[in-house]
């Protein structure tokens, strides 16, 4: 299956099972890219949002005029910040962004669950690695990305470029059938 990629400089499609890493500059506008991935060509999506509560993610979506009746969120923040949450038919919650186990449960249980065109963006994992560590993080990005290849799904999965090691970065890129490249001007570029 192929999917219409909608990010600047990119090839106009990509082919189901591909996943694609945004590199961006801790300070870059992500929205953009991500939603315009998110609401382009698309049956269901989710998000696993864990540097935003899922509050802040459906303002997101709202603003950027994406359809939220498409959309399932996965909130790791909100139970280990002590917000209210209850789960809801599209908004599902974990302990902590360290719960990678929960995290791959979650998406694999969205991708069983949905049929068609479906989407996964991770935001980021910057943010699992700041609360679990980089080998655990880079362990369920695979799983992560196992799962898209599996059902035929594609994704797209968040790095700040400043907070990570060279070396880290480059074992992340090779993870992944793209990168795209978000500079502090606003600039993007895409290798696939």
């Amino acid at each position: 299956m192929e999917y219409t990629l909608a990010v600047e400089n990119g090839p106009e499609t990509i082919p189901g099972g591909t996943g694609l890493l945004l590199v961006h500059p801790s300070i870059g506008e992500t929205d953009r890219i991500d939603t315009d991935f998110l609401k382009t060509d698309t049956d269901a999506f989710l998000v696993v949002s864990t540097r935003t509560t899922a509050r802040e993610v459906e303002q997101k979506l709202e603003y950027y005029d994406v359809d939220e009746e498409k959309a399932t969120i996965l909130d790791t923040l909100s139970v280990e910040r002590g917000y209210s949450r209850r789960s809801t038919d599209d908004v599902y919650y974990v302990s902590a962004p360290d719960d990678l186990d929960g995290v791959v449960d979650r998406v694999e249980r969205f991708l069983t669950e949905n049929e068609g065109k479906r989407r996964v963006s991770v935001d980021s994992l910057t943010e699992m690695a700041y609360y679990a560590d980089d080998d655990a993080v880079y362990e369920a990005t695979a799983e992560i990305l196992d799962l898209l290849e599996a059902h035929d799904a594609v994704g797209i999965f968040h790095l700040s470029e400043e907070v990570h090691e060279v070396a880290t970065l480059d074992r992340f890129r090779e993870l992944f059938g793209g990168v795209i490249e978000l500079d502090e001007a606003g600039n993007v570029s895409v290798d696939i």
